[in-house]
């Protein structure tokens, strides 16, 4: 099993899940985050007066897949965010040692 993580602009979201649950995989966890990268933050203007904002808020997405499906739910959220500009985010892939389900005790990937 492996762990996606993909860290991707708020408005993209939707249409991220709508590819990913197309595609038969409804589980995932999604959290508001602040981060920067290249851009290193961007610039602001509020009542004519300029300031910058260092850390831009983004969706964080984590996904926990069988390791044969990862290539085919990286490739959707690619699709889904990827815009081509600066700040379109970054995927992270990680190995899962074990899954559990608390409900029944459905461990690895009967758990998923």
């Amino acid at each position: 099993m492996i762990k996606i993580e993909a860290i991707v602009r708020h408005h993209k979201i939707d249409a991220i899940k709508e590819a990913l649950v197309g595609q038969g995989y409804h589980g995932m966890t999604v959290t508001e985050v602040r981060g920067f990268g290249r851009q290193k933050g961007q610039k602001e203007t509020y009542r004519g007066a300029e300031y910058k904002i260092d850390f831009v808020p983004k969706i964080k997405l984590e996904i926990v897949v069988p390791t044969e499906a990862g290539e085919k739910v990286i490739a959707a959220i690619l699709k889904a965010a990827q815009t081509g500009q600066i700040g379109d985010g970054k995927i992270f892939v990680s190995e899962i040692s074990k899954t559990i389900r608390i409900r029944t005790g459905e461990t690895d990937a009967a758990a998923l």
